[in-house]
């Protein structure tokens, strides 16, 4: 299953929370979409080779993200709304590289929160600003 997560004995995650987020990253890359069927429980933890309660937790979690839905004997399915929602390790790795940029280039954290607030005006009303624009 090419699609579906993969665990990384190395990474210091724990395993249900590598699932969720490797769920929620596919969700943003547009690798999976609403409506898509999940692998059941016991499938993927096969697959994954862990233990079926791991995989139920990370499915508990996406639950309760409102990632995904389970339809009482149809499956899990990644939910109708889930396709607008940007996953919470993916808005996390977005704010890093933010903060990162910002205090290179000598910004404060309130000099970063002010562009992004111009910017966030500038977005609503159809403008895209050009890439090194200022």
């Amino acid at each position: 299953m090419s699609r579906f997560p993969r665990i990384d004995a190395r990474d210091p995650r724990p395993i249900y929370q590598q699932i969720v987020d490797s769920f929620g990253q596919a969700l943003t890359a547009g690798r999976l979409v609403a409506g898509d069927q999940l692998p059941s429980v016991r499938e993927l933890a096969v697959d994954l080779r862990v233990n079926p309660n791991t995989v139920h937790h990370a499915y508990r979690e996406l639950e309760r993200e409102g990632l995904i839905e389970v339809r009482r004997g149809q499956g899990t399915f990644i939910a109708h709304d889930a396709s607008a929602a940007v996953h919470p390790s993916v808005r996390r790795e977005l704010a890093s590289a933010a903060a990162r940029a910002a205090a290179g280039a000598g910004l404060s954290v309130h000099d970063l929160i002010a562009e992004l607030e111009a910017l966030t005006g500038t977005v609503r009303r159809g403008r895209l600003p050009r890439r090194g624009a200022a």
